[in-house]
Order: C-alpha cells, then structure tokens, then sequence
C-alpha cells in the first residue's frame, strides 16, 4: 500500500453537452467532456471561452465610481493639478503603479508615484505620507491596490486640502472611505459583472475609463498583477492574463525584457507559469528586501543599460530573500522541534529579528508541510512588537479567528485564507491559545488532510498527443482555471527510476493493466525520488496528474506530471540477490520495518545496520514470531506496516501463521536468503541414506573433522559434502550416530525409526517446493503467491498449524 498525500476530489460530471460540443467546435472528446464538465457546455459559451478577444471586455462605466473617477483625473491633468499615485510593495502594487503611470504619461500629467516602505510604513495610507505629499504639491491623490479601508487616512486627506480617488479590489468594510470617488468592483451595489478583478485589474479599467478605449498597451503588466495576485482566471482576469501573454512574447518594454532575460525565460514561450515563478518572485522581492520602487523603475525604464541593472538587482534580491526564508524556515522547525505538530491544529511560531517582508512565505511552506493554519511572526527587539503573516486552510477563517481576538491585537487585517497582524509579542501565548480553541472547535480531522481535485477519471488511451495539444487551448491556467488533472486507475508499472542530480526525482513508465499491448505513457514525479522505494514494480498503481508534452531531441511525447499517486493493498518487493548480508552496500529498510527469520541461527548473516536498527524476530515451532532484539521486544509485531521476509520458510504454513499475526502490513520485502546452507539445496535419495548408514557401521566412525574424507566419499559414494552433512544429521537426530569434536560415531543397536520423524528430513523434503514457490519464481510469481499466502492467512483459522507442528514433533 502506498497512501496518497490528498484525498482525491472527482466531480460528478454529466456528459449530455460533450457530443455536441466536440462536433460543433472540432474538440477531442476528451476536451469537450472536460468544458462540460466546468460548466462551460454551451456552444456560444465555450466559442467565448476558446476564441474570445478584446470584444469580451466589460464597459467600465458599469464600476461604480468609475464616472466620478475618471472625471476627477481629467479634471486634474486639465488645470495642471500635482497628482500623486499611492501604490503598493506587491507585485499587484507595483504593476498598478506602473500602469498608472503609463496613464499619466499619456495624459501629460503633472504627477509622481509613492509605495509606502513595507518594514518602515506598513501596507496602505498612512498620515506621515500624506504629509509629504501635501509639502511636494499633491492635491489629488489616486490609490492603486489599496486604499479601501483607509477611512480615517482620507479623512485627514480631506483636511490637508487633498482629494483621493480609490481603486482597490480587497474586501470594503462596513462603512467606506468619504473619498471623491471609490471604485472597486466589490462594493455591495456594485453591477460590475467581474468581481474578482486584481488591483492592477481595476486600475486597468480606470485607464479605460479616462482613455475612452482599451489600453491594450498595458495588457501585460495587469497580467502580471492578476497572476501574481492569485486572482481567478474567469471572465476579464482571463482575457487580461491570455491576451497580456501574447503581448508579452515581443514585449518592448525594456524592465519585463530584462527581467525575462535574468530568469531565463524564452521570451516567445511565456506562460503564466513564468509570470507566477519567475517574473513575480522577482518584483515581489524589490518590497519585500528593499523597496518597491525599485521595480517600478525597471517597468517604467527607457534604457536599456538601466534595465538590466535594475533587473540583475531584483535577481539578486530575490536570492537573498530565498537564502532569508530558508534561514528562517530552519529556526521555525527548530523552534517546533520539541513539539508534534500533529497534535495541535494550528501553529504559531515566532522569532526575534526576523524578516517581517517574508514571513508570509515562510507561513506557506509551513502550511504546505504540515497542513495546518499558521502564523508566523518576527518580533521586534527593540519595540517588543509582533508582526506577522498567518495562512489558512478550508474550514479555518481566519480573519474571522482573528477578529475574536481582536482585544489582544494592535492591527490586523485580511480574509478566509490569510492575514496581517501585529501585536505586542508579551500577548503571543494568549493568543495561540484562544487560536487552538477556535481551531479545535472548528476543525474536523477531515479539515486537515488535503485535498486535490481532479476533473475526471479517464484511461492512457484517451489522451493521445493530440488530445494533450487541445489541453493548451483551455489556457491560461491558474485560480478558477486550474490545469486540467486525470485520473489514472489500475496501471502496470513497466519501468521505474530515479533521476536528476540528486534522485530526488521519479520516473515511471506507465501501461495500462488489462493487456501488454495496452496503451502506455511516461509519468513524471518531481520531488517524488523518495517514494521510489516504496513503490514495488509488480505494483498497481493509481495516479493523478496533469498531461503535458514531452519534447527531447526533435521528438514529442505525452507525459502525466504526478501531482499524487497511490496503491491499494499489499506490496510485495522483490530483494532475492540483494546484498542484504555483508557489509556491503544493500537497500535501506524503511522506519520501522522489521525483520522475520524462520531459523534460530540466522541472524549472523544478516546485514549490520539491519540488525543494529531493526526489530527482529523468529518464528517458533508453531509459527508465533519470536523477539529477537530489544527493538522487537519494544514493539508491536501486529502493528507493522513494512516486514522483511529475511529467510526461507521450512513450511508454508509457518509463514501464513506469520503474516497472519499482521494487523495492517502495507509493503513486504521478499529476502529469502539462505541462512542454513550447511545442508545443500536437494534431499539425497533413499539410496544415499542407506549406503552411508552401512559405511558408518563397518568403519564406526567418520573423521568429519578432516577434509581429506570428502573427496574420499564424493569417489566411493557419490555424495557431496552438503550431502553427506545432511545424511549425517538425520542420523544423529534418529539417533544412528552421535557427534563428537572430530566427526560422527555409529550407534551399536539402535532403535528402527523411519526417517519421516527426523524434523531435518521433513524440512530438507519440503525445502524444494519452497525453493520453487520462493527462490524460483519471477517477481509477477512471488507477488502472486506471496499475496494468496496472505489471503489465506487472513481468512483461515489460527489452530491451521497441526500439519506443521505435527511435522516438527
């Protein structure tokens, strides 16, 4: 067994629409099935969807405020007003104030921009910038990603004289700003169709709204805010991202050309993805390591030589923001060290002198390992403040958790999935505290396992490269547009391997299950190198991706991208001929795993750090597992997921009883090495018996002792050695010889046994079928044996060892 990371979401779909769909627009069925599947099953619609251009753009007049906003800026520019731009440190500020001052530009304005410092000032309005700005001149300030909840900012504004006009897309509080004009598609009387526009979004439709047509020269800088943003790729946000894409492949702006170049990006093959990964990191750490204007002057730059500093800064920045992170991520676990985090349900994590411009992403990766809400906060040591960053899952609001706490908070802002905060870090464990209730009280155990959702369940065989090719057309993919994921169910492992500089990445070879003929694919893990060793290659395995296309040496393939894979029931790894002995190099054992032996005295053999880690045991006459080491006399036998099979079975019925003492096992490593060789692999015939038998009785006694009497034997009896040692140990057994220090001496009238009641007969006659079933067999063979064994043990009663135990007395 091999558990996924995620439960795994399929919608029911209703395929009523996809025929059609796939007729009328020339779509593979399979891409068809998947729009109906979205919702978007209508001819006119989905036509909308694929092929929609600027025509889809929605009147600007429908924001409310829009009219009063542009007639204020035109205003302005016409008397020759000093306009100040009020921004943001985000990615989505920056590409606002940006674009805003494309806007001002081209109205030949008398303007400047401000992005409040992120460390100094703190997001959005604040009175000492609004101070500034009326000592430089400004009488009318336009806000661009913030500004909503800035009521008693714009307020004191009102009473320097300036006027603010608001564009911002974060949730309106209760009571807005008395502003000139507040335009955000989110007021509730608001008729604007999107909703969910970013802030460079709105700030797109202002310049609309001022222009008197679509500023399609500014369409990739609201691209890069409404990835970077994370905002929904529906309606406006994906005509803005997918026609902002297409200009961006010959963009002549010289900041995202530069920026481009120093991420490695080809520029004609840009994709959202660039934007989100590589272009974004990059501006984000402009604010978050210095200051944002930073990156508005690479954007706004005409020179190409300052492109490429500015952009080589950014890069840099953004290396030493990596290296911060990473730093402080180390003192976080560090911190939780002493801690399970399973056992709470929300983390809370702080640190002096941190980073107050990262700590939000280090709350991501935090969340991300260990699916939990969390915060994470750097205190001050100066001023004993902490300011923080907290990240949320579904079933977790935390804007509404921290809005119970708000008697112990100084600020704090935000929605559902993430927030601000700032408190005085002596209130910390209260505030843990009082977050664990509401997390208890909120959170069910299903809260807190992930989930990924899929489209649909689908086989190798429906998605041919062509198929694979189409997928591109339902781009740009991100939030409400997520990359399309398939389930795979059933698969034959083919191939497995580990790649990249460090294995950390998978490989796998896919086919379908029902026939060798079947359809097959490649599939790749990144990050996925460690389950390598839990995935055994005689496995079904079922898988959940995303399709892409592989292209190597002028050739293309479809390839599944493994978001999560799991297998159902037992795996049987096949180890026979692995250096498990030795010292050696050999595979490493899983945590946990134990080791079974069927001999007494086979642990010599066994490989040092095996037997120094594992918990070891050995099954009795009666087949119970026996400890062997302190480890196994600390554990639980019944509660092993991983066991080692380390040596052969005399009987099968000892092994079944053996596996049927297993609760839960999920993976069994087949070893079957050997530990008794002394003996040879076949029983001697009956003939053999009776010639030593006379031998021993004419001569007395046989000087085992020295070598020179095997070759004597081998010549005058035809045994071998293992042979010969054998015989001689059913003898003593039977109680025809005796063994002494040097050899064997014949016992003078000894009682008539047969040889059936010497336990080694019985094992050495049965040790060919077992050889058969567990030397023998191919890896498809022993899974198939080794899983009925464990059928049977399950469902068999555990009184089924008298054959065996009878055997053995």
């Amino acid at each position: 067994m091999l558990e996924a990371k995620a439960r795994w979401m399929l919608p029911e779909t209703h395929d009523s629409a996809s025929a059609q769909l796939a007729e009328e627009l020339q779509l593979h069925p399979l891409i068809a099935r998947l729009m109906s599947a979205r919702g978007i099953g209508q001819i006119e619609q989905a036509r909308h969807f694929l092929y929609g251009g600027i025509e889809q753009f929605h009147d600007p007049f429908l924001m409310k405020g829009m009219r009063e906003a542009a007639a204020r800026i035109t205003l302005a520019v016409s008397r020759g007003e000093k306009i100040r731009i009020y921004g943001d440190y985000d990615a989505d500020g920056i590409s606002s104030t940006t674009l805003m001052d494309g806007l001002m530009k081209a109205l030949g304005a008398d303007y400047d921009t401000y992005i409040p410092h992120r460390i100094h000032e703190g997001y959005g309005m604040n009175r000492d910038a609004l101070d500034l700005a009326k000592s430089c001149g400004v009488s009318l300030i336009v806000t661009v990603d913030t500004g909503i909840s800035a009521r008693e900012e714009i307020a004191y504004a009102r009473e320097l004289g300036m006027d603010v006009v608001v564009t911002d897309h974060h949730e309106p509080p209760e009571l807005l700003p008395d502003a000139a004009a507040v335009v955000n598609p989110k007021q509730p009387d608001c008729p604007y169709p999107c909703k969910e526009l970013a802030g460079v979004g709105v700030a797109f439709k202002l310049a609309h709204a001022v222009l008197g047509e679509i500023p399609l020269q500014w369409l990739e800088l609201a691209a890069i805010g409404t990835v970077a943003d994370l905002m929904p790729l529906i309606d406006e946000n994906r005509l803005i991202v997918k026609l902002g894409l297409t200009q961006m492949r010959s963009t002549s702006n010289l900041g995202i050309r530069a920026l481009l170049d120093i991420a490695g990006v080809d520029r004609q093959a840009v994709n959202e993805t660039h934007i989100g990964f590589s272009l974004a990191p990059r501006i984000n750490a402009s604010g978050r390591m210095n200051h944002a204007s930073l990156a508005v002057r690479l954007l706004t730059t005409a020179n190409v030589q300052e492109a490429e500093l500015l952009a080589l800064e950014l890069d840099t920045l953004n290396k030493e923001r990596q290296k911060i992170v990473e730093e402080i991520m180390r003192e976080a676990l560090a911190r939780m060290s002493g801690q399970n985090p399973a056992d709470k349900r929300i983390i809370v994590v702080s640190g002096s002198g941190w980073s107050v411009g990262v700590v939000g992403i280090v709350a991501s990766k935090l969340l991300e390992k260990y699916y939990r809400p969390v915060l994470v906060l750097a205190v001050d040591p100066e001023t004993g403040l902490a300011k923080g960053s907290a990240r949320s899952i579904p079933g977790f609001d935390m804007y509404r958790a921290l809005t119970e706490c708000a008697d112990l908070l100084d600020h704090y802002g935000g929605h559902q999935a993430a927030a601000g905060l700032t408190l005085s870090s002596d209130r910390l464990p209260e505030l843990e505290k009082r977050l664990e209730q509401f997390a208890q009280a909120w959170l069910t155990e299903e809260h807190l396992t992930p989930v990924i959702r899929a489209d649909m369940a689908c086989s190798l065989a429906d998605t041919p490269l062509t198929c694979i090719e189409q997928l591109a057309q339902l781009a740009p993919f991100g939030n409400g547009n997520p990359a399309p994921r398939f389930v795979f169910e059933g698969l034959r492992i083919s191939e497995k391997r580990t790649m990249g500089r460090e294995q950390q990445h998978l490989k796998l070879l896919l086919a379908e299950a029902q026939a060798e003929t079947a359809a097959s694919m490649e599939a790749i893990g990144f990050n996925y190198g460690s389950s390598s060793q839990m995935i055994a290659p005689t496995s079904s395995i079922d898988v959940l991706g995303e399709l892409s296309v592989n292209e190597w040496n002028g050739a293309r393939k479809p390839q599944i991208v493994i978001q999560d894979m799991r297998i159902s029931g037992v795996q049987v790894f096949d180890w026979r001929g692995t250096r498990a002995g030795g010292s050696g190099r050999g595979p490493a054992l899983p945590e946990g795993c134990g080791l079974l032996l069927f001999e007494p005295d086979g642990q010599a053999g066994i490989r040092e750090e095996w037997r120094r880690g594992a918990p070891v045991w050995t099954v009795d006459g009666t087949g119970l597992p026996v400890p062997q080491n302190a480890a196994a006399e600390q554990a639980d036998y019944a509660k092993l997921k991983d066991l080692v099979l380390y040596s052969l079975p005399p009987y099968q019925e000892w092994l079944e009883e053996a596996l049927a003492r297993l609760g839960d096992i999920r993976r069994i490593y087949a070893v079957f090495a050997d530990a008794n060789t002394e003996w040879g692999g076949l029983l001697p015939d009956r003939e053999s018996f009776k010639n030593l038998y006379g031998l021993l009785a004419k001569q007395g006694r046989l000087q085992t002792g020295d070598e020179r009497i095997w070759p004597a034997l081998k010549k005058r009896l035809d045994l071998s050695k293992q042979a010969a040692l054998l015989i001689l140990g059913v003898f003593e057994e039977l109680g025809f010889a005796v063994r002494d220090g040097v050899g064997y001496a014949f016992v003078r009238s000894p009682a008539k046994r047969e040889l059936t009641e010497s336990t080694l007969y019985l094992r050495q006659s049965n040790r060919e079928r077992m050889e058969q079933l567990y030397i023998y067999s191919t890896a498809s063979e022993l899974t198939e044996i080794l899983l009925a064994a464990l059928a049977r043990s399950t469902d068999a009663p555990n009184d089924r060892l008298a054959t065996g135990a009878a055997r053995e007395h």
